[in-house]
């Protein structure tokens, strides 16, 4: 169905694909191991095109909010989808319990860290203080078949600090330290390690009473600044 930001999108791409560079696309494939296309336009390369998307795409609404996101992010290109999740992010006022299903698609479908940390760390976190009645919705997630959904389980809280809710953090990190994928055993080390900025003896008291339990990746990333 049209929307009132097709024309944007559609100039949006139509920069990205001119200032588009098949070398560096190439390269940018490679690096992401994805078979999904690229440009080749590198991040200051996007800015320009981005500030000029949010410029004229303003959603008014959580309606029109979830419609630009989901028109940017359901076009092919990689960076494509990284406006949608640079446009998701500055909207924070529709960071709320009704864009988690929006989240949680772009989680599933980007399957892979560039895109899934992206909306983890910079979309559900922030949903989670905006409306903390959506919790429920995670603590199932730590239980999904999906690994990025459990990855994004244990590292949406990232950048919450004083928000940070302490006693999800631990329960899902413990019910994952049995986890051999290396991206939740990275999660786990990373999400305490972060944490431990703003209470550096929580996190000390965790990894001592589960230093058996946890993965050297695990470890080694939690207590990096000890």
């Amino acid at each position: 169905m049209p929307s009132r930001f097709d024309k944007a999108i559609a100039d949006a791409s139509a920069e990205l694909a001119k200032a588009g560079n098949p070398d560096v696309a190439s390269g940018m494939a490679r690096y992401m191991k994805t078979e999904m296309p690229f440009f080749g336009v590198q991040k200051p390369g996007r800015a320009p095109i981005l500030k000029r998307l949010l410029s004229t795409a303003i959603p008014e609404n959580d309606e029109e909010y979830q419609v630009l996101v989901s028109d940017l992010w359901d076009l092919p290109h990689r960076e494509e989808k990284y406006l949608a999740l640079s446009v998701a992010d500055r909207w924070k006022a529709f960071h709320r319990q009704s864009s988690l299903v929006l989240f949680e698609r772009m989680i599933r479908e980007g399957a892979w860290w560039d895109l899934v940390d992206h909306a983890a760390t910079r979309l559900v976190g922030p949903t989670l203080i905006n409306s903390p009645e959506a919790w429920p919705t995670i603590d199932g997630w730590i239980e999904s078949d999906d690994l990025w959904i459990r990855r994004s389980a244990i590292i949406c809280q990232i950048k919450a600090k004083t928000f940070t809710d302490r006693e999800r953090l631990a329960n899902y990190c413990v019910v994952s330290l049995n986890e051999t994928d290396f991206f939740i055993r990275k999660a786990i080390g990373w999400a305490l390690r972060e944490y431990a900025k703003t209470d550096t003896d929580w996190v000390k008291g965790f990894v001592s009473e589960n230093r058996q339990s946890m993965a050297s990746l695990s470890y080694r990333e939690a207590t990096k600044h000890f």
